[in-house]
C-alpha cells in the first residue's frame, strides 16, 4: 500500500527509523489537502471533524474491515466486498447517492427531460457520475441487485403507473426511518381549499423542491438522453426551482375571482385608454385607486416629472449617449464604461481568461491600460521562452496563481491596481531574469539560482552559528540565538550595502555604454551624411568621356563601351596565346588586331538589324537611350564571343607538352593505385585512369592560359609605360569632336 501510494503522487510518506533501520511509524501528508488550507471556500478546506465523519461515512460505505491491535474491530461497508471491475464506480455512485439522500433514504431526482427508456433515477445516477444515462442504469441495476438502493412506484388509487422514487434504505434505517415502506403507501392528491384555483393538482403533486446548499446534481444532461419526459411522470417532473418567492399579498381572499390582484376590489379592468387623457396628479387621477407602480413612471402621453435618478444630487447616476454606450455618472463626472467582455485578440482572451470577472467591473480608460501592460509583459515573455507561442498561456498561469494566493476574484477590493501591479507583474525571487516567485519562465521547474541562493544562506547560518559556538562555548541558548541574529543582520547589512554598490557600478557602466553608443550612433550619422554629400556630388559630375550632365563622372553609354573595349582586350589575348608567338610582340599585335576587326563586324551586323527593327525617327527622339542601346548590343555581342575564343584556347593549351605529360603523370598513378595493381590494364583500371588523365590535362590547360595571360598583360602594361606621348595635333583632333555643354559654349563665346 506505502508503495502505491507514493507512486501515485498524491501523497508525501515520512519513516520513522528505529534503532536498527526499521520502519517503526509512518507519517502521511496528502498533498491535495494541504495545499487546500488557507484557500477560502475549497472544497477540500475541511475542519477535523468534517473529516473525521467523512471517515466515519466512507467506512460505513466501502471499508473492507479490518482489526487494529487494541481489539477494535472496523466492519466492512456495504460495498466491503466488492471487487472487480467497475468496483471503484459502484463505490463512488452509493457514496455520492448517501450524501444526497434525504433521512427518510429518498434521494431528490434530477429535473428536466430525461431518456423514457431508463428513467429519472438511471439520469439521476448518470449525473451525479459525470456519465452518461446508459452507463448510470448499469450502475443502478448493479446497487439494486445488492440491495443496496431501491426504486419505488409511488401507489395511485387509479392502480395506473405513477412516479417513480429512489430510496437508499441504509441511509433510512440510520436514522431510524422506513423509507421504502413508506413510499409504497398510496400517494394520492388531496383536494384544495374550496377558495382556491390550484391547476397543478389536477395532474398531480410533485416532489418538495428543496433547496440544497449545494447541489450534487448537475443541471447539465447526460450525453444520450432523449427529449421525452417519462411516461410514468406527467406533469409532476417539471425543473426544480429553488423556493425564491416572496409573497407580497395576504391569500386570504374574498372569493375566487382574477380581481382579487386588482386591489382587493374585485374590479374589473377598464379600457386601453382609461386616464390617458388625464394630466398626472389631477383629482381624478388622486380619486382613482391606483398601484403603487404606477406611481413611478407616467404613463403614454403623459410628460415625466424628475426622476429618481435626478434626485440623487448628482452623486451617481447612468445615461446613454445618442447612439453610443452607456457612461456612468460618479460626482457629476461622465465616465464611460467599460467593455463587459474581453478584447477579441485571441492571445489576450487567453492571457486575461481567468482575470474576466474582474475585467468587467473596470471602465473603458483602465482596460485600455490593463490591455497595454498585459500586451507589453506578453512581447517580454516572447523574449525570454524558446517558444513565444506559449507566453499567453504562460500569463493566464500567472494569474490564476495570483488569484489562488488572495482566496479568489470575490476577494479583490480594487480590480485594477491588482491586476496592473500585482497580477501581471513578475516576482523575481533571484537575480535571473526567468526567474517568477521560485519558477523558471522557460522550462517551469524550480529555479535552480533560488535553491542556489537558498544553500548559501543556510551555508552561511550554520558557519555563524559555528564561529559562535567556538568563540563563546559556554553560552546560554536564549543569547546564543541573539548573538546569532545579531550577527546574521549585520551580514545582512552588510549584503545590503554590496548590493547597493553593486547596482550604483551597474548603473554608471551602463550609462558608460549608453555614452558610447550615443557617440557611435553620431559619428555613424556623420560619416552617413558625408557618404550621401560625396555620392550627390558624384552623381552631379559629368561624364568624363562624351561630357553628358549628372551622369556621377561616367555615362551608361560610355559605360557599355569601355566594358565592351576591355572584352575585346581579352578576346585578342585570349587568342594570341595560342595563335601567336608570345615573344613576338608585332605577332601578338597582329593577332589582337585580327580578333578586333572580327569582333567589329559582329558589332556592325547586331547594330544594322538592330536599326532595321526601329521606326523611322525613334532614335532621334531620345538620341541618349538609343546610344546606350547599341553600345550594350556591342557588349553583348562580345561576352557571347569571349567564352568560344577561350574554349579554343584551353583546346590548343591542353595539346601542349606541359599538359600531355600531366596527363601522362595522372594516368600512370591512376593505375598504379592499390585497387588496380592486381589489373592495371582492366576495363575499369583504364577508364579511371582515362578520367584522371583528362582532368589533370584540364588543369594543366587552365592553368597555361592563366599564367600566359599574366605575361601578355605585364608585356602590355610595359609597352604602354614605354611609349611616348601622342602628339598634339592628334590630341587636339580627338578633343575637337567633343561635344561642348550650355555653359561651355557660352564661357568660348564670352
Amino acid at each position: 500500500m506505502v508503495p502505491a501510494l507514493r507512486r501515485s503522487g498524491l501523497v508525501d510518506i515520512e519513516t520513522a527509523e528505529g534503532e536498527y533501520g526499521q520502519d517503526t511509524g509512518l507519517r502521511c501528508k496528502v498533498l491535495p489537502v494541504w495545499a487546500a488550507y488557507g484557500v477560502v471556500g475549497h472544497p477540500l478546506a475541511l475542519s477535523k471533524k468534517e473529516f473525521a465523519t467523512l471517515l466515519r461515512l466512507m467506512e460505513a460505505v466501502m471499508a473492507p474491515g479490518w482489526t487494529h491491535r487494541d481489539g477494535r474491530v472496523i466492519p466492512a461497508g456495504l460495498l466491503g466486498g466488492r471487487s472487480g471491475r467497475a468496483a471503484a464506480t459502484d463505490r463512488l455512485a452509493l457514496l455520492l447517492l448517501v450524501l444526497k439522500a434525504r433521512q427518510t433514504g429518498r434521494v431528490r431526482q434530477c429535473g428536466g427531460t430525461v431518456d423514457t427508456k431508463r428513467g429519472r433515477a438511471a439520469a439521476t445516477v448518470a449525473r451525479l457520475l459525470g456519465c452518461k444515462a446508459s452507463t448510470g442504469e448499469r450502475v443502478l441495476e448493479r446497487l439494486e441487485d445488492r440491495g443496496l438502493v431501491q426504486r419505488v412506484r409511488v401507489a395511485t388509487a387509479s392502480r395506473l403507473a405513477h412516479r417513480t422514487r429512489l430510496i437508499v434504505p441504509s441511509v433510512a434505517a440510520a436514522h431510524g426511518k422506513c423509507g421504502s415502506s413508506s413510499a409504497r403507501r398510496e400517494d394520492r392528491a388531496t383536494a384544495p381549499d374550496p377558495e382556491f384555483s390550484d391547476p397543478d393538482v389536477a395532474a398531480g403533486d410533485s416532489e418538495a423542491s428543496e433547496p440544497d446548499t449545494d447541489p450534487q446534481v448537475s443541471d447539465v444532461r447526460v450525453a444520450d438522453e432523449a427529449g421525452a419526459a417519462e411516461p410514468d411522470v406527467t406533469a409532476a417532473l417539471h425543473t426544480d426551482h429553488p423556493a425564491v418567492g416572496t409573497d407580497v399579498s395576504s391569500l386570504s381572499l374574498s372569493d375566487a375571482f382574477s380581481g382579487e390582484g386588482r386591489g382587493r376590489e374585485g374590479r374589473r379592468p377598464k379600457g386601453v385608454c382609461v386616464r390617458e387623457d388625464q394630466a398626472p396628479g389631477g383629482e381624478d387621477s388622486a380619486a382613482e385607486p391606483a398601484l403603487q407602480v404606477a406611481e413611478v413612471g407616467p404613463l403614454r402621453g403623459e410628460k415625466p416629472g424628475k426622476s429618481a435618478v435626478d434626485e440623487q444630487g448628482g452623486q451617481r447616476a447612468a445615461g446613454t449617449l445618442a447612439g453610443g454606450r452607456p457612461k456612468a455618472v460618479v460626482g457629476g463626472k461622465t465616465r464611460q464604461q467599460g467593455r463587459v467582455d474581453l478584447p477579441e485578440d485571441l492571445v489576450l482572451r487567453v492571457a486575461l481568461g481567468p482575470v474576466a470577472w474582474l475585467w468587467a467591473g473596470l471602465n473603458r480608460w483602465q482596460q485600455d491600460q490593463v490591455v497595454a501592460a498585459a500586451e507589453a509583459e506578453l512581447e517580454r515573455l516572447k523574449d525570454l521562452l524558446m517558444q513565444p507561442e506559449g507566453a499567453p498561456r504562460l500569463l493566464a498561469d500567472r494569474l490564476t496563481d495570483r488569484l489562488q494566493e488572495v482566496g479568489g476574484e470575490a476577494r479583490v477590493s480594487s480590480p485594477f491596481g491588482w491586476i496592473t501591479r500585482r497580477g501581471l507583474v513578475q516576482r523575481p525571487a533571484c537575480s535571473d531574469v526567468r526567474c517568477d516567485d521560485g519558477i523558471r519562465l522557460d522550462t517551469g521547474g524550480d529555479c535552480a539560482n533560488c535553491g542556489n541562493v537558498i544553500h548559501i544562506r543556510r551555508a552561511r547560518r550554520v558557519r555563524i552559528a559555528a564561529d559562535i559556538d567556538r568563540e563563546l562555548p559556554g553560552i546560554g541558548e536564549a543569547e546564543r540565538r541573539q548573538v546569532l541574529e545579531d550577527r546574521l543582520r549585520e551580514h545582512a547589512a552588510i549584503e545590503a550595502e554590496d548590493f547597493v554598490w553593486r547596482r550604483e557600478q551597474a548603473l554608471a557602466a551602463r550609462a558608460r555604454r549608453e555614452t558610447a553608443r550615443a557617440a557611435a550612433r553620431e559619428r555613424g550619422e556623420r560619416e552617413r551624411q558625408a557618404a550621401a554629400a560625396a555620392e550627390a556630388m558624384r552623381q552631379a559630375l559629368p561624364c568624363e568621356a562624351c561630357g553628358q550632365q549628372r551622369s556621377a563622372g561616367l555615362c551608361e553609354a560610355c559605360g557599355y563601351r569601355r566594358r565592351t573595349e576591355a572584352a575585346i582586350t581579352e578576346a585578342g589575348l585570349v587568342a594570341a596565346i595560342w595563335a601567336a608567338d608570345l615573344d613576338d610582340a608585332a605577332d601578338v599585335a597582329a593577332v589582337a588586331a585580327h580578333v578586333r576587326v572580327t569582333l567589329g563586324a559582329d558589332i556592325e551586323a547586331t547594330h544594322r538589324q538592330f536599326l532595321e527593327l526601329m521606326e523611322p525617327g525613334e532614335l532621334e527622339a531620345d538620341p541618349v537611350a538609343a546610344a546606350s542601346v547599341l553600345a550594350f548590343n556591342a557588349l553583348q555581342v562580345v561576352e557571347q564571343a569571349l567564352p568560344e575564343y577561350r574554349s579554343s584556347a584551353l583546346g590548343r593549351l591542353g595539346s601542349t607538352e606541359e599538359a600531355n605529360a600531366e596527363a601522362r603523370r595522372a594516368y600512370r598513378t591512376e593505375q598504379n593505385r592499390r585497387w588496380f595493381r592486381a589489373n592495371p590494364n582492366g576495363a575499369d583500371a583504364v577508364a579511371a585512369a582515362t578520367k584522371a588523365a583528362d582532368t589533370a590535362r584540364q588543369r594543366a590547360a587552365e592553368y597555361l592560359l592563366v599564367r600566359r595571360l599574366e605575361q601578355l598583360r605585364e608585356r602590355m602594361a610595359h609597352h604602354t609605360e614605354t611609349a611616348a606621348p601622342a602628339p598634339w595635333s592628334a590630341r587636339l583632333t580627338e578633343l575637337a569632336a567633343q561635344p561642348l555643354d550650355s555653359d561651355m559654349v557660352g564661357a568660348v563665346i564670352a
